[in-house]
């Protein structure tokens, strides 16, 4: 089967609203169902320093109530629908999914809380409470759960990348006043900041009557200008040694790589998927199967909009020195420089690429999902070209990235050693 068989064009339509709010209408006469899917253009990154954790915070502010729908959920339920949403340090994102003879109830929905989130103490404190919570027990007594605000504060010294979603410090959350979520709400969550996409059954000349009804009256806010402060690049090799109650010792080391527009982004996402994407790759086939130095190792990125982090985790067999496993994870790498990839190998990733993109498009949320995130990008035509760049990724071009990436100088690397104390 080939690369163009099993994927398929996603169609849309687009139009934007007076207030700037845009519209995308992906129509799939396949299914009862309607997805609404609201990206709004703010994440970690856009957050004061000294204020952090904001956007994930109104992740969970918006389910509070609006000023006219005091609860969320239950008017959806009945709907027949579900929701959910996420944030990370690029955006915020929240959708739903109900039959598509009630699509409305989402316009409804959507709508008022984007006009009159119900800003009170008690929302807040009630909030404030759940986040503090996910902080204590995800990143503070969770094994390994600070390994992201120790790697990230070592490996960005400039960028907002430097903090977690979730936020720097838990005082900022705690010490959080209603004046100041406000003040965040009114500069991000407007309409001129937001993209929502109606997916599913649906009819665009009704789409258009629905959003003009229940998004055209809200004032367009200001459209953020983001001038964030860009990371210098790396001259000198960092290294950070912790000492933590874990069972295993873990190894992390990362590489700053290109932002998600750069041309070497496509090759750099394969690069991984070669180092560490699967049990056939060449870190787990090494280094976990053959030498036995690692109970697990893998290789990923987070796709960050912004210059972003290339990363191998992984955990050590009890007994293993923590230097001679960074020795062979570097012997690798080494190969890699040196040693062009066979077109087998390179083709086996692209295929799996391919594949996993296909099975993506096989779910309506997902479409939602990608078309909002592509016209946050820039463009969402951009989406049904994806697909070609990674084909067009040459041997050489993997060749040239590892080279650039894996510079020693450009490094980052963390030992995450299994001690009670430090010695």
């Amino acid at each position: 089967m080939g690369f163009t068989d099993i994927c398929i064009m996603i169609r849309y339509e687009r139009f934007e609203l007076k207030n700037g709010l845009r519209v995308l209408v992906h129509q799939d006469q396949s299914t009862p169902m309607v997805v609404m899917n609201i990206l709004y253009d703010v994440g970690a990154r856009d957050e004061d320093p000294s204020r952090t954790g904001f956007a994930h915070l109104f992740e969970h502010l918006m389910f509070g109530g609006s000023v006219n729908i005091p609860d969320y959920d239950e008017p959806l339920q009945l709907a027949g629908g579900e929701n959910n949403a996420y944030t990370t340090n690029d955006l915020t994102n929240y959708y739903c999914q109900l039959p598509a003879e009630n699509m409305e109830t989402a316009f409804w929905l959507e709508s008022d809380r984007m006009l009159s989130l119900a800003f009170s103490k008690k929302s807040l404190e009630v909030q404030r409470k759940v986040v503090c919570e996910e902080f204590r027990e995800h990143y503070l007594n969770k094994p390994y759960g600070d390994v992201w605000k120790l790697m990230r504060e070592l490996a960005y010294t400039t960028h907002p990348y430097r903090w977690m979603t979730i936020g720097k410090e838990l005082k900022h959350i705690e010490e959080a006043t209603l004046s100041d979520v406000k003040a965040f709400f009114f500069k991000h969550y407007t309409p001129c900041n937001a993209i929502l996409v109606v997916a599913g059954n649906v009819d665009m000349e009704e789409v258009k009557r629905l959003a003009d009804k229940w998004f055209g009256d809200i004032p367009s806010g200001e459209r953020y200008q983001r001038n964030l402060p860009q990371e210098p690049v790396q001259q000198e090799a960092r290294r950070l040694t912790v000492h933590r109650d874990v069972p295993l010792d873990a190894f992390y080391k990362c590489w700053h790589m290109p932002s998600r527009l750069h041309k070497g982004y496509y090759a750099i996402d394969l690069i991984t998927d070669i180092l560490g994407g699967s049990t056939s790759s060449r870190l787990y086939q090494v280094l976990v199967k053959e030498k036995m130095l690692f109970s697990n190792i893998e290789c990923y990125h987070f796709g960050s909009i912004d210059n972003g982090l290339l990363t191998i985790e992984g955990k050590l067999v009890k007994g293993v020195d923590m230097a001679a496993a960074e020795k062979a994870v570097e012997e690798i790498l080494q190969e890699l420089k040196e040693k062009p990839v066979e077109e087998k190998e390179l083709q086996k990733v692209q295929n799996k690429t391919e594949s996993m993109m296909a099975f993506e498009d096989m779910s309506l949320m997902n479409r939602a999902n990608s078309l909002a995130f592509y016209e946050l990008l820039g463009d969402a035509s951009l989406m049904n070209s994806e697909l070609n760049r990674y084909q067009s990724v040459t041997v050489a071009d993997i060749q040239q990235y590892a080279q650039q990436i894996f510079d020693e100088r450009n490094s980052n690397t963390l030992y995450y050693l299994a001690q009670k104390t430090n010695p």
